[in-house]
């Protein structure tokens, strides 16, 4: 991380709480990472989180764009660090491995449908599925 937590956390005009600090830590630790998976990470810090508070906070650091939700097809809600740059994913169809894809090209949204019916397109999120390293 290039700014701290905390500064990050009241830069997006949120108060610093140990429980978004953890959260935030934790998925610099383990991106790409369901709500059970992060509360696992941080109960040992961070006993008294429980999973609705681990839900209520990601909900307010997604909110305030500090993270990024991600739901591949087939998957739980996922959540990374990594924002606002429109990077993609790619994900393994067997063990289910993600990871991060650079822009397919140019500037976001780096792909560009052939009628928006009036919308103003400001993204793309693309998931390419194939099979990783281990799986093939």
């Amino acid at each position: 991380m290039t700014t701290a937590a905390p500064d990050q956390l009241r830069a997006a005009g949120l108060k610093v709480t140990p429980g978004r600090v953890a959260l935030l830590s934790a998925l610099d630790e383990f991106p790409h990472s369901k709500a059970e998976t992060l509360c696992r990470a941080i109960q040992t810090s961070r006993p008294e989180m429980s999973i609705q508070s681990v839900h209520n906070v990601l909900a307010d650091l997604s909110a305030a764009g500090l993270i990024r939700r991600i739901e591949p097809a087939g998957f739980s809600a996922l959540y990374e660090r990594r924002v606002n740059d429109n990077h993609h994913h790619v994900v393994c169809s067997g063990c289910g491995a993600i990871e991060d894809v650079d822009r397919v090209q140019g500037a976001a949204p780096c792909l560009s449908p052939r009628d928006t019916s009036g919308f103003i397109i400001d993204t793309a999120e693309v998931t390419f599925w194939g099979f990783c390293p281990a799986c093939e």
